[in-house]
């Protein structure tokens, strides 16, 4: 009997209706939205319900795609729509807990710091790095 065989997709991001897009130039840069419908190759009409971005045409040059999705969300859905979907699929609470927001909100907190601050982070790091070579040198002798 024949071998089955699986074939998948390749990984990248769709450009879809529903997909949320972080904004990265423009009034709205680094705020999310949502695909409300494609208007032609490079561009998308966009809005952010809670986010506060407007419903507006966006260059999908100045969008970056992101892994999260709302689902069956129609084309052209009113604001209203999109924010009850929003709320449904807690868009916010799953940005908040990706890597790339954690990320995003580190850096915004490091490039905040005055100087003294940034020197107690230097001072802390120093640390961190005698304990884990402390620990180290001790599990290479017991092995």
């Amino acid at each position: 009997m024949a071998e089955v065989t699986s074939v998948q997709g390749p990984q990248w991001r769709l450009v879809e209706v529903g997909r949320i897009v972080l904004v990265s130039k423009g009034a709205a840069a680094g705020k999310l939205a949502t695909i409300v419908e494609i208007i032609d190759h490079k561009r998308i009409l966009v809005d952010g319900p809670t986010s506060g971005v407007p419903r507006q045409a966006l260059a999908l040059a100045h969008v970056t795609l992101t892994p999260l999705v709302i689902t069956k969300l129609t084309r052209g859905a009113r604001s209203a729509t999109v924010t009850k979907k929003w709320a449904a699929e807690s868009i916010d609470e799953k940005w908040a807990k990706s890597a790339w927001a954690q990320k995003i909100k580190s850096r915004e907190i490091r490039w905040g710091l005055n100087d003294f601050q940034r020197f107690q982070v230097l001072i802390l790091k120093k640390q961190r790095r005698y304990e884990v070579k402390k620990a180290l040198a001790k599990a290479k002798k017991s092995a």
